[in-house]
């Protein structure tokens, strides 16, 4: 396995002998977690969104039912339809019909849309320089351990 430890040790760091508990783990995860998605929200805001308007456009690589991202989102249905609506004020999204069932609405990404999304990912990259450090194994140790932890559908 390859060594994906960082150069300079956080002030978090487990020392190598150590096998760090679970709880550790997930706590390492949730402060992560809640700094990439506070830097997120803050890059969101630039851009004229609201975090959950800014993760909605994210999450739309291929067009998706409303049920389906109201599942992704963690929230109402009816959630989703304000955001929705906001997002299609601004032509960044677009509602269409659903080709093999006409009941479901989809919602797709606009040309605007994704340029949208193009420039918040970019800005994330480029406050992210860490993952940028990263050495090619070392990448796909950290993209397989994530898989493992968090098995599931990697299309989003």
């Amino acid at each position: 396995m390859t060594d994906i430890s960082p150069a300079v040790p956080s002030a978090n760091a487990v020392p190598s002998d150590v096998i760090p508990a679970a709880a550790q783990l997930m706590d390492r995860f949730a402060q992560a977690a809640a700094d990439y998605y506070r830097n997120f929200g803050l890059v969101a805001a630039e851009h004229g969104l609201t975090f959950m308007q800014g993760k909605m456009l994210s999450l739309l690589r291929r067009p998706m039912s409303m049920r389906s991202l109201a599942a992704l989102l963690g929230c109402d249905a009816s959630n989703v339809t304000w955001i929705v609506d906001r997002l299609e004020a601004r032509h960044l999204v677009y509602r269409e019909v659903d080709r093999h069932d006409r009941r479901i609405k989809n919602v797709a990404v606009t040309d605007e849309g994704a340029e949208v999304i193009r420039l918040i990912r970019a800005e994330m990259m480029s406050n992210l320089t860490a993952l940028e450090q990263l050495d090619g194994p070392q990448r796909r140790a950290f993209h397989d351990l994530l898989a493992l932890a968090f098995p599931g559908d990697t299309g989003h």
